[in-house]
């Protein structure tokens, strides 16, 4: 794995050096175009380069740290494999039974840093995946301007990089120690501050005199001639004149920067304006990576329906809001506890008591024979002949009875 990573380590770094060599030379065209007003190339396609030739570099230096962690990391891990390797042979040495107690933490160690060395090795396939993935992004500058256009125009050109050019300005008299007083404004250099190494340089690092004079042009600034503090934020420069008129003036360089942001939008993210452009978040920050989204809206409109009574209502009945009052029933049972009860019973105090008594209701009871037996009366029928349709003077009625014996009755009835 450590081959490996030397491997890896080594590609970025040349890919990193060849991304510097493009960087110097773009920016030796730009600074001539700038001194004899030369139009060819054309001075935006120049700087787009030299845009996505410091943003590719920052990629590089991203993976290169993620590399030296990484490194440590599995250096780490091999030393506590030897250690726990040489633990588990002095244990086991020529024995033919071990005690399981002795044996496995030792075992459970090595599956530990046998899976740290599992996920080195993934880290190691990431990185290189993005590596591969970040060369298509390179080619447009070297199609767009490609060596055959380059070479002539580099003749008698000198290329500095950025470490050539930080040398050249870290004399002491490249200092603004001496420059005329701003109101409001503080130099801040290495004997001066705590932690100076440490502070949070404005656009990156990067000159914002030379992003606003030059057109976006991209030229890591030098903090030993002086960083300059101005409402919490810290800038660097290039060079002690580009301190002095920045500090002149910081609120319309710092507006050109933001005006030069709108036509580069990539620059944006590259040098984290983005508390000049309150709408959009920071890319570690978005919800998916991958996209550069807008600050979510924090003002929206909504509803919201409550309940009549939200609380239950409850009415006691001891309530009691007058302070007297309660003084008042406070001080009579406090009396009361001084009084005795006494109680008497009288003759006519038993009536007064609740008594309760329980009967017995009467029951109801059957009797049956062991045969039935009845008896039947004949039906009395009687009937007056002689009141109607007799043919004499005078009526003549008698009484006919026709009143029959129950067998007789009976004999007819079947």
């Amino acid at each position: 794995i450590s081959k490996y990573y030397v491997q890896v380590s080594s590609g970025i770094n040349a890919e990193y050096g060849g991304t510097r060599l493009f960087i110097s030379r773009y920016t030796a065209l730009i600074e001539r175009q700038n001194a004899e007003n030369i139009e060819d190339p054309s001075p935006d396609v120049l700087r787009q380069a030299v845009i996505n030739c410091r943003q590719h570099e920052a990629f590089l230096k991203v993976l290169l740290n993620d590399v030296v962690v990484a490194t440590d990391q599995v250096n780490s891990l091999e030393r506590d494999l030897r250690s726990v390797l040489i633990q588990l042979q002095n244990t086991i040495q020529s024995k033919t039974a071990v005690p399981t107690n002795q044996v496995y933490p030792k075992f459970i160690s090595l599956a530990k840093i046998w899976t740290g060395f599992q996920d080195e090795m993934v880290l190691l396939s990431v990185i290189s995946n993005i590596q591969a993935n970040l060369e298509p992004f390179t080619k447009s500058h070297k199609e767009v301007l490609p060596d055959t256009l380059l070479q002539p125009l580099l003749t008698g050109l000198i290329l500095r990089t950025d470490d050539e050019r930080i040398a050249e300005t870290s004399g002491l008299t490249e200092r603004v120690e001496h420059a005329p007083h701003f109101k409001n404004l503080e130099f801040l250099f290495p004997e001066t501050t705590r932690n100076f190494s440490q502070l949070p340089l404005q656009y990156k690092g990067f000159c914002g005199y030379s992003i606003a004079v030059h057109d976006r042009l991209l030229i890591p600034g030098n903090p030993l001639i002086g960083v300059l503090r101005y409402k919490d934020h810290f800038f660097c420069f290039t060079s002690k004149e580009a301190a002095v008129k920045f500090a002149a003036d910081p609120d319309r360089f710092i507006a050109h920067i933001a005006d030069a942001a709108k036509r580069s939008p990539e620059l944006i993210q590259l040098l984290e304006l983005h508390m000049q452009f309150s709408t959009i978040t920071p890319y570690g920050k978005s919800a998916e990576p991958g996209h550069m989204i807008e600050k979510p809206l924090t003002k929206r409109d909504s509803g919201i329906q409550t309940e009549v009574h939200p609380i239950e209502s409850h009415i006691d009945p001891d309530y009691e809001w007058n302070e007297w009052e309660m003084r008042r029933k406070a001080v009579k049972l406090a009396n009361l506890r001084t009084r005795i009860t006494h109680s008497v019973q009288t003759d006519l105090s038993n009536f007064r008591r609740n008594n309760a008594s329980q009967v017995y209701l009467p029951r109801g009871k059957e009797t049956q024979t062991k045969r039935e037996k009845g008896t039947s009366v004949p039906k009395p029928s009687v009937f007056i002949a002689g009141l109607r349709g007799c043919k004499t003077s005078t009526t003549e009625a008698y009484k006919v009875d026709l009143t029959l014996d129950v067998n007789t009755h009976n004999d007819i009835c079947d």
